[in-house]
Protein backbone atom coordinates (compact mmCIF):
# COMPACT_ATOMS: atom_id res chain seq x y z
CA UNK A 1 0.00 0.00 0.00
CA UNK A 2 1.39 3.37 -1.03
CA UNK A 3 2.04 5.71 1.90
CA UNK A 4 1.07 9.37 1.37
CA UNK A 5 3.88 11.87 1.92
CA UNK A 6 1.38 14.61 2.65
CA UNK A 7 -0.87 15.27 5.65
CA UNK A 8 -4.57 15.78 6.23
CA UNK A 9 -6.07 17.94 8.97
CA UNK A 10 -9.78 17.44 9.62
CA UNK A 11 -11.41 19.99 11.96
CA UNK A 12 -14.75 19.54 13.70
CA UNK A 13 -15.91 23.15 13.38
CA UNK A 14 -17.57 25.28 16.02
CA UNK A 15 -21.15 24.72 17.16
CA UNK A 16 -21.91 28.28 18.22
CA UNK A 17 -20.25 30.06 15.32
CA UNK A 18 -21.27 28.05 12.28
CA UNK A 19 -21.33 28.73 8.60
CA UNK A 20 -25.02 29.55 8.32
CA UNK A 21 -25.92 32.59 10.43
CA UNK A 22 -29.58 33.36 11.04
CA UNK A 23 -30.33 36.46 8.89
CA UNK A 24 -33.07 37.49 11.30
CA UNK A 25 -30.61 37.70 14.16
CA UNK A 26 -27.80 39.08 12.00
CA UNK A 27 -25.52 36.57 13.63
CA UNK A 28 -21.97 36.77 12.35
CA UNK A 29 -19.58 33.97 11.51
CA UNK A 30 -16.45 34.12 13.63
CA UNK A 31 -13.42 31.98 12.98
CA UNK A 32 -11.82 31.51 16.38
CA UNK A 33 -10.41 27.99 16.46
CA UNK A 34 -7.02 29.39 15.45
CA UNK A 35 -6.77 30.61 19.07
CA UNK A 36 -6.73 26.98 20.15
CA UNK A 37 -3.76 26.20 17.96
CA UNK A 38 -5.43 24.34 15.10
CA UNK A 39 -4.55 26.82 12.37
CA UNK A 40 -1.17 27.31 14.00
CA UNK A 41 -0.63 23.55 13.81
CA UNK A 42 -1.71 23.60 10.16
CA UNK A 43 1.01 26.16 9.47
CA UNK A 44 3.56 24.24 11.53
CA UNK A 45 3.09 21.16 9.34
CA UNK A 46 3.93 23.18 6.20
CA UNK A 47 7.72 23.17 5.60
CA UNK A 48 7.92 26.87 4.75
CA UNK A 49 8.11 29.96 6.96
CA UNK A 50 5.97 32.16 4.72
CA UNK A 51 3.66 29.70 2.94
CA UNK A 52 1.19 30.35 0.15
CA UNK A 53 -2.22 29.21 1.42
CA UNK A 54 -5.34 28.69 -0.69
CA UNK A 55 -8.74 28.75 1.04
CA UNK A 56 -11.57 27.08 -0.91
CA UNK A 57 -14.98 28.39 0.18
CA UNK A 58 -17.14 26.22 -2.08
CA UNK A 59 -19.10 24.59 0.76
CA UNK A 60 -20.30 27.88 2.22
CA UNK A 61 -23.34 29.97 1.34
CA UNK A 62 -21.49 33.07 2.58
CA UNK A 63 -18.12 32.59 0.86
CA UNK A 64 -16.95 36.21 0.95
CA UNK A 65 -17.49 36.53 4.68
CA UNK A 66 -15.93 33.13 5.38
CA UNK A 67 -12.94 34.01 3.23
CA UNK A 68 -12.39 37.31 5.05
CA UNK A 69 -12.34 35.50 8.38
CA UNK A 70 -9.68 33.08 7.19
CA UNK A 71 -7.54 35.88 5.76
CA UNK A 72 -7.83 37.72 9.08
CA UNK A 73 -7.04 34.60 11.14
CA UNK A 74 -3.95 33.72 9.11
CA UNK A 75 -2.89 37.36 9.25
CA UNK A 76 -2.94 37.28 13.04
CA UNK A 77 -0.61 34.29 12.79
CA UNK A 78 1.74 36.26 10.55
CA UNK A 79 0.83 34.71 7.20
CA UNK A 80 -0.03 37.24 4.49
CA UNK A 81 0.03 35.15 1.30
CA UNK A 82 -3.52 33.78 1.66
CA UNK A 83 -5.70 33.59 -1.44
CA UNK A 84 -9.37 32.72 -1.79
CA UNK A 85 -11.10 30.44 -4.27
CA UNK A 86 -14.84 31.16 -4.42
CA UNK A 87 -15.53 28.23 -6.73
CA UNK A 88 -19.29 28.20 -7.37
CA UNK A 89 -19.74 26.37 -10.70
CA UNK A 90 -18.08 24.01 -13.19
CA UNK A 91 -16.46 26.88 -15.06
CA UNK A 92 -14.78 28.07 -11.86
CA UNK A 93 -13.58 24.54 -11.10
CA UNK A 94 -11.98 24.30 -14.56
CA UNK A 95 -10.37 27.74 -14.33
CA UNK A 96 -6.72 27.35 -15.42
CA UNK A 97 -5.63 30.13 -13.08
CA UNK A 98 -7.10 28.25 -10.10
CA UNK A 99 -5.44 25.01 -11.21
CA UNK A 100 -2.10 26.78 -11.49
CA UNK A 101 -2.49 28.21 -7.99
CA UNK A 102 -3.26 24.74 -6.57
CA UNK A 103 -0.06 23.47 -8.22
CA UNK A 104 1.99 26.26 -6.68
CA UNK A 105 0.56 26.69 -3.17
CA UNK A 106 1.95 25.15 0.01
CA UNK A 107 -1.33 24.20 1.69
CA UNK A 108 -5.09 24.15 1.11
CA UNK A 109 -7.99 24.75 3.49
CA UNK A 110 -11.60 23.78 2.67
CA UNK A 111 -14.16 25.82 4.60
CA UNK A 112 -17.33 24.55 6.25
CA UNK A 113 -20.86 24.58 4.91
CA UNK A 114 -22.43 21.77 2.87
CA UNK A 115 -20.13 18.85 2.01
CA UNK A 116 -22.29 17.88 -0.97
CA UNK A 117 -21.42 21.19 -2.64
CA UNK A 118 -17.74 20.23 -2.43
CA UNK A 119 -18.22 16.82 -4.04
CA UNK A 120 -20.55 18.14 -6.74
CA UNK A 121 -18.00 20.77 -7.68
CA UNK A 122 -14.73 18.81 -7.53
CA UNK A 123 -15.30 15.14 -8.31
CA UNK A 124 -13.58 14.17 -11.58
CA UNK A 125 -11.90 17.58 -11.94
CA UNK A 126 -8.28 18.45 -12.67
CA UNK A 127 -8.08 20.41 -9.41
CA UNK A 128 -8.93 17.30 -7.39
CA UNK A 129 -6.42 15.28 -9.39
CA UNK A 130 -3.69 17.82 -8.58
CA UNK A 131 -4.63 17.84 -4.89
CA UNK A 132 -4.48 14.03 -4.66
CA UNK A 133 -1.19 13.85 -6.55
CA UNK A 134 0.44 16.45 -4.31
CA UNK A 135 -0.94 14.79 -1.16
CA UNK A 136 0.47 11.40 -2.19
CA UNK A 137 3.84 12.59 -3.49
CA UNK A 138 4.78 15.79 -1.64
CA UNK A 139 5.01 17.18 1.88
CA UNK A 140 1.71 18.92 1.22
CA UNK A 141 -1.04 19.72 3.72
CA UNK A 142 -4.78 19.62 2.99
CA UNK A 143 -7.11 20.79 5.76
CA UNK A 144 -10.86 21.09 6.04
CA UNK A 145 -13.27 22.26 8.70
CA UNK A 146 -16.76 20.82 9.21
CA UNK A 147 -18.00 20.03 5.68
CA UNK A 148 -14.44 20.34 4.40
CA UNK A 149 -13.42 17.58 6.83
CA UNK A 150 -16.35 15.28 6.04
CA UNK A 151 -15.65 15.42 2.31
CA UNK A 152 -12.12 13.98 2.68
CA UNK A 153 -13.12 10.32 2.83
CA UNK A 154 -14.34 8.01 0.06
CA UNK A 155 -17.62 7.24 1.83
CA UNK A 156 -19.14 10.51 3.03
CA UNK A 157 -22.06 11.32 5.31
CA UNK A 158 -24.38 13.62 3.36
CA UNK A 159 -26.90 14.09 6.16
CA UNK A 160 -29.31 12.41 8.50
CA UNK A 161 -31.01 13.12 11.79
CA UNK A 162 -28.99 12.28 14.90
CA UNK A 163 -32.22 11.53 16.81
CA UNK A 164 -33.37 9.00 14.22
CA UNK A 165 -30.01 7.32 13.68
CA UNK A 166 -29.69 3.57 14.17
CA UNK A 167 -33.00 3.25 12.37
CA UNK A 168 -32.07 1.80 8.99
CA UNK A 169 -31.82 4.46 6.30
CA UNK A 170 -31.70 7.45 8.67
CA UNK A 171 -28.15 8.31 7.60
CA UNK A 172 -27.68 9.53 4.05
CA UNK A 173 -24.39 8.55 2.43
CA UNK A 174 -22.62 9.71 -0.70
CA UNK A 175 -19.27 9.76 -2.44
CA UNK A 176 -16.56 11.96 -0.95
CA UNK A 177 -13.32 13.26 -2.47
CA UNK A 178 -11.47 10.02 -1.57
CA UNK A 179 -8.38 11.64 -0.10
CA UNK A 180 -8.33 8.76 2.38
CA UNK A 181 -9.85 5.27 2.33
CA UNK A 182 -11.44 3.12 5.03
CA UNK A 183 -12.57 6.15 7.03
CA UNK A 184 -15.86 8.01 7.59
CA UNK A 185 -15.68 11.45 9.22
CA UNK A 186 -18.45 13.23 11.13
CA UNK A 187 -18.25 16.70 12.68
CA UNK A 188 -19.97 18.81 15.37
CA UNK A 189 -19.99 15.39 16.95
CA UNK A 190 -20.36 15.82 20.71
CA UNK A 191 -22.81 18.72 21.06
CA UNK A 192 -25.08 17.50 18.28
CA UNK A 193 -25.07 13.93 19.64
CA UNK A 194 -24.05 12.19 16.42
CA UNK A 195 -22.81 8.96 18.02
CA UNK A 196 -25.59 6.83 16.57
CA UNK A 197 -25.26 8.49 13.17
CA UNK A 198 -21.59 7.58 12.87
CA UNK A 199 -22.19 4.06 14.18
CA UNK A 200 -24.84 3.46 11.51
CA UNK A 201 -22.55 4.87 8.81
CA UNK A 202 -19.69 2.60 9.91
CA UNK A 203 -21.74 -0.58 10.23
CA UNK A 204 -23.18 0.08 6.76
CA UNK A 205 -19.62 0.05 5.37
CA UNK A 206 -17.80 -2.96 6.88
CA UNK A 207 -14.18 -2.68 7.97
CA UNK A 208 -14.18 1.09 8.28
CA UNK A 209 -13.11 3.46 11.05
CA UNK A 210 -15.37 6.35 11.99
CA UNK A 211 -13.85 9.60 13.23
CA UNK A 212 -16.23 11.80 15.23
CA UNK A 213 -14.79 15.30 15.66
CA UNK A 214 -15.92 17.44 18.57
CA UNK A 215 -16.20 21.20 18.28
CA UNK A 216 -12.92 23.17 18.24
CA UNK A 217 -11.08 19.88 17.75
CA UNK A 218 -9.30 18.25 14.86
CA UNK A 219 -7.11 15.36 13.85
CA UNK A 220 -3.78 15.42 12.07
CA UNK A 221 -3.52 12.35 9.84
CA UNK A 222 -0.01 11.35 8.76
CA UNK A 223 1.12 8.48 6.53
CA UNK A 224 -2.54 7.88 5.74
CA UNK A 225 -3.23 6.10 9.03
CA UNK A 226 -1.79 7.84 12.12
CA UNK A 227 -4.20 10.15 13.94
CA UNK A 228 -3.14 12.81 16.43
CA UNK A 229 -5.81 14.82 18.26
CA UNK A 230 -5.38 18.60 18.19
CA UNK A 231 -7.58 21.29 19.72
CA UNK A 232 -9.55 21.53 22.95
CA UNK A 233 -12.28 18.91 22.78
CA UNK A 234 -12.73 15.20 22.06
CA UNK A 235 -12.40 12.83 19.12
CA UNK A 236 -14.43 9.62 19.14
CA UNK A 237 -13.17 6.64 17.14
CA UNK A 238 -15.79 4.10 16.05
CA UNK A 239 -14.05 0.93 14.85
CA UNK A 240 -16.22 -1.40 12.79
CA UNK A 241 -13.59 -4.06 12.05
CA UNK A 242 -14.64 -6.39 14.88
CA UNK A 243 -18.41 -6.26 14.48
CA UNK A 244 -19.68 -9.81 14.96
CA UNK A 245 -23.29 -9.29 13.99
CA UNK A 246 -25.57 -6.64 12.53
CA UNK A 247 -29.00 -6.80 10.97
CA UNK A 248 -28.39 -3.66 8.86
CA UNK A 249 -28.91 -5.53 5.58
CA UNK A 250 -31.95 -7.46 6.79
CA UNK A 251 -34.33 -5.05 8.52
CA UNK A 252 -36.74 -2.77 6.70
CA UNK A 253 -36.14 0.94 6.35
CA UNK A 254 -36.96 2.78 9.56
CA UNK A 255 -36.50 -0.28 11.78
CA UNK A 256 -33.88 -0.46 14.59
CA UNK A 257 -30.37 -1.58 13.71
CA UNK A 258 -28.64 -4.16 15.93
CA UNK A 259 -24.85 -4.19 16.30
CA UNK A 260 -22.71 -6.64 18.25
CA UNK A 261 -19.17 -5.70 19.27
CA UNK A 262 -18.61 -2.20 17.95
CA UNK A 263 -15.35 -0.91 19.44
CA UNK A 264 -15.03 2.74 20.48
CA UNK A 265 -12.19 4.95 21.68
CA UNK A 266 -12.25 8.52 23.00
CA UNK A 267 -9.21 10.70 22.31
CA UNK A 268 -8.26 13.99 23.97
CA UNK A 269 -5.57 16.43 22.89
CA UNK A 270 -2.24 14.71 22.22
CA UNK A 271 -3.62 11.16 22.09
CA UNK A 272 -2.78 9.05 19.04
CA UNK A 273 -4.62 6.31 17.17
CA UNK A 274 -3.15 3.99 14.55
CA UNK A 275 -5.94 3.18 12.08
CA UNK A 276 -3.97 0.29 10.54
CA UNK A 277 -3.24 -1.45 13.85
CA UNK A 278 -6.40 0.07 15.40
CA UNK A 279 -4.57 0.91 18.61
CA UNK A 280 -4.79 3.85 21.01
CA UNK A 281 -1.65 5.55 22.34
CA UNK A 282 -1.46 8.06 25.18
CA UNK A 283 1.05 10.22 23.35
CA UNK A 284 3.89 10.15 20.83
CA UNK A 285 6.34 8.80 23.41
CA UNK A 286 4.05 5.83 24.13
CA UNK A 287 3.73 5.17 20.40
CA UNK A 288 7.51 5.25 19.88
CA UNK A 289 8.01 2.93 22.85
CA UNK A 290 5.49 0.47 21.40
CA UNK A 291 7.26 0.56 18.04
CA UNK A 292 10.64 -0.14 19.67
CA UNK A 293 9.14 -3.03 21.63
CA UNK A 294 7.63 -4.45 18.44
CA UNK A 295 10.92 -4.13 16.58
CA UNK A 296 12.75 -5.84 19.46
CA UNK A 297 10.23 -8.69 19.52
CA UNK A 298 10.73 -9.16 15.80
CA UNK A 299 14.50 -9.33 16.24
CA UNK A 300 15.19 -5.94 14.72
CA UNK A 301 16.36 -4.19 17.87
Amino acid sequence: MEIPKGKLIAVGGNEDKGSYPNPGKKKKYYLDFFELGILKRFLKEIPKKQPHIEVITTASMIPEEIGERYVSAFGILGVENVKLMHIRNEEDAANKAYIKRIKQCDGVMFSGGDQSRITRMFLNTEILGVLKHRYMNEDFVIAGTSAGAMAMSREMIKGGSATESLLRGAVKMGQGLHMIDGVIIDTHFVIRGRFGRLMEAVVSHPKTVGIGLGEDTGVLITEGHMIETIGSNLVVIVDGHEVKYTNINEVEKGRPVAIDHMVMHVLAKGNLFDMHARRFYQDEEAYKHAQLSLASANGQG
